[in-house]
C-alpha cells in the first residue's frame, strides 16, 4: 500500500536530517516541504541532500539550501487521465494541492501502475480454443487439444514424445515412479528448490538428500554430489532454479561413474539451454510445469518427458490409473489421475504458438535489468555457467545488507510502497519441519546465504519499456537514499 500523503509532508524548519529520515521512510524519494499555513514552498530528494552534503552543509541545519523552489505540482481537482500523463522517469511523484496550495494528496507512477511480479500472457488463440472445447463438448482429458499439446511440446523440446500431467509436481513424482524409485532408494536433491522437489520423492517412500547450491549460480552443487552418494543412491535430481541451468555436465559424470538416474526439475526453466539442449530433455526424464507464472501456462499443468520409450510407456499407463492401454478398465498395477483436461491443453497450446516471443521478452527483460542494476554497491545477480542460455522465469538478485546499506526486506517494503510487487526467494528445505531430518546434521551456507538476501522483481512478459524502467529507477533511487544516508553519519 503507498504512503498517504502525510509521510511526505515536513516544516521547512526541520532539519536536513529529519528530511532524510522522512524520504527513507516513505520510500518515494522525496519530501513535500511546507511553510506558514501549510503551503508547500518546494520539493526535496534524497539528490538534493546529496548534493547539499558534497557542499559542506551539515546535516543538522535547516533544510532550506536542499530544497527545490520550482517543482511539479497539480490541483486536486486535475482529472486523473491530465496527471498520470505528466508522470515519467524523472518526474515519480507530484504533490496534489487544494486552493490554497496545500499538499493534501499525491500522484505517482507506484499509484497509477501497480506492478505484479508476475501475469500471464493471455491475448492469443487461448479464447477461440477454449471456445472450440466447450462447442465440440471435448473438456475433459479425452479431448484433441491433450495430443496435440503434448506433440508440439516434444517438438519443441526436440524429444520424441511428451506427456501432459495435471501439475508440475505430479510431473516429478510421475518420472520417479515409472523410474521405479520407492522405498529403500535415496535421491539427492538441491536444498534451495521449491518444496515440490524433495515432496515427490517422499511420495514414492525413497530418501532424499539434501546438498548445498553453488554460492555462485545457486543450482545443486556438482562437486559435493559424489560425497552424497551411497550404496542406496538410485538419482540426482538437478532443479533449474529461476530459470538457470544446473551444471548438467558435472552431473551427468557423477551420474555416470555412479549408475545413477538423471532426473531433471525443470519446472521454471522451459527453454533454458545447456551447451545447446533443452533442460529437461538431458536426463532419464525431465519435468515442466504450467501453474500461471511460468513461461507458458495451462493454469495448473505440467508435462514429463523421458529418455527411454519403455519409462514413457509406463508413465503414460501410470497416469491413467495404471490402465491397459489396450484393454479398458483393465488395470496393471496401481496409479494415478494425473491427466491434464483438454480445456487446459487448449490453453497450452495457444500458449506454445507464441514461446519464441515469450522468450525474446525473457531474455530482454534480464538483459535490462542486470544493465540497469548491474553497477549499484551491493546488488549481485546468479552466475550463468559456461554453455548455458537461461530463462530468466523469476528475475532474481542478492541485496549484500553490508555493501548496500540496507536488506533484503527493506528493499521489498519500499518497492511496495512504490506499486511494484516482488518476491522473496525460497527458503532452505533443511530448516522447514517436514524435512529437517534430511539435513542429517549438515551445514548449507550457500543455500542460507542466498535464501536470506534474495528477492524477485516483476518478471512478465507483459511488461512494457516504461514499466521495466519505473522497476530500475525505483530500485536505484531505494539504494541511493541509502547511500545518502550512510554519507550523512560518516
Amino acid at each position: 500500500m503507498s504512503p498517504t500523503v502525510d509521510k511526505l509532508i515536513i516544516e521547512e524548519t526541520s532539519s536536513i536530517r529529519e528530511v532524510l529520515a522522512l524520504i527513507d521512510a516513505n520510500a518515494l524519494g522525496v519530501a513535500f516541504v511546507v511553510g506558514a499555513g501549510g503551503r508547500l514552498v518546494g520539493v526535496c530528494t534524497d539528490g538534493d541532500i546529496r548534493r547539499a552534503l558534497l557542499a559542506g552543509a551539515s546535516v543538522d541545519m535547516p533544510v532550506g539550501p536542499a530544497v527545490q523552489r520550482r517543482f511539479e505540482s497539480a490541483s486536486v481537482d486535475s482529472s486523473r487521465e491530465d496527471v498520470v500523463s505528466r508522470l515519467s522517469a524523472r518526474i515519480r511523484v507530484i504533490p496534489l494541492l487544494d486552493a490554497t496550495g496545500r499538499p493534501v494528496d499525491y500522484a505517482s507512477l507506484g499509484r497509477s501502475h501497480a506492478l505484479p511480479v508476475m501475469e500471464p500472457s493471455l491475448d492469443g488463440n487461448e479464447l477461440d480454443y477454449l471456445v472450440e472445447c466447450v462447442t465440440s463438448g471435448w473438456i475433459s482429458s479425452q479431448g484433441p487439444f491433450v495430443k496435440r499439446f503434448e506433440a508440439a511440446f516434444a517438438e519443441y523440446l526436440g524429444v520424441p514424445e511428451a506427456i501432459a500431467v495435471s501439475n508440475g509436481t505430479v510431473a516429478l513424482h510421475l518420472a520417479l515412479a515409472a523410474l521405479d524409485i520407492g522405498p529403500g532408494d535415496e535421491v539427492i536433491v538441491p536444498d534451495f528448490t521449491f518444496a515440490a522437489s524433495i515432496n515427490a520423492v517422499l511420495y514414492c517412500g525413497a530418501t532424499p538428500v539434501i546438498a548445498d547450491v553453488a554460492r555462485e549460480a545457486w543450482t545443486i552443487d556438482a562437486g559435493q554430489i559424489s560425497d552424497l552418494v551411497t550404496a542406496r543412491t538410485r538419482a540426482i535430481m538437478p532443479v533449474h532454479l529461476y530459470g538457470q541451468s544446473a551444471d548438467m555436465g558435472a552431473i551427468e559424470a557423477v551420474a555416470k561413474a555412479n549408475g545413477l538416474l538423471v532426473v531433471e526439475d525443470a519446472a521454471e526453466a522451459l527453454a533454458a539451454t545447456y551447451n545447446g539442449r533443452m533442460v529437461g530433455s538431458i536426463g532419464d526424464a525431465g519435468t515442466f510445469s504450467f501453474f500461471g507464472n511460468k513461461l507458458i501456462t495451462t493454469g495448473e499443468g505440467g508435462m514429463v518427458v523421458f529418455r527411454e520409450p519403455a519409462a514413457a510407456a509406463r508413465a503414460r499407463r501410470l497416469r491413467d490409473h495404471g490402465m491397459d492401454p489396450n484393454r479398458r478398465y483393465w488395470h496393471q498395477e496401481v496409479g494415478y489421475n494425473y491427466r491434464l483436461t483438454n480445456l487446459q491443453a487448449a490453453i497450452g497450446t495457444a500458449q506454445l504458438e507464441r514461446i519464441d516471443k515469450f522468450v525474446a521478452a525473457k531474455r530482454s527483460l534480464a538483459r535490462q535489468y542486470r544493465e540497469q542494476l548491474g553497477d549499484i554497491p551491493g546488488l549481485s545477480f546468479p552466475l550463468e555457467l559456461p554453455g548455458t542460455d537461461s530463462i530468466c522465469w523469476l528475475f532474481s538478485m542478492l541485496v549484500d545488507p553490508i555493501a548496500a546499506g540496507l536488506s533484503r526486506d527493506d528493499l521489498a517494503e519500499r518497492l511496495k510502497l512504490n506499486g511494484i510487487e516482488t518476491r522473496p526467494l525460497f527458503f532452505p528445505l533443511h530448516v522447514m519441519p517436514p524435512y529437517q531430518r534430511f539435513a542429517t546434521g549438515r551445514s548449507f551456507p550457500n543455500t542460507d546465504l542466498v535464501s536470506a538476501n534474495g528477492i524477485s522483481l516483476p518478471s512478465s512478459v507483459t511488461l512494457s519499456q516504461s514499466q521495466i524502467d519505473h522497476v530500475c529507477t525505483v530500485v536505484k533511487q531505494v539504494f541511493s537514499t541509502a547511500r545518502v544516508r550512510r554519507l550523512a553519519v560518516a
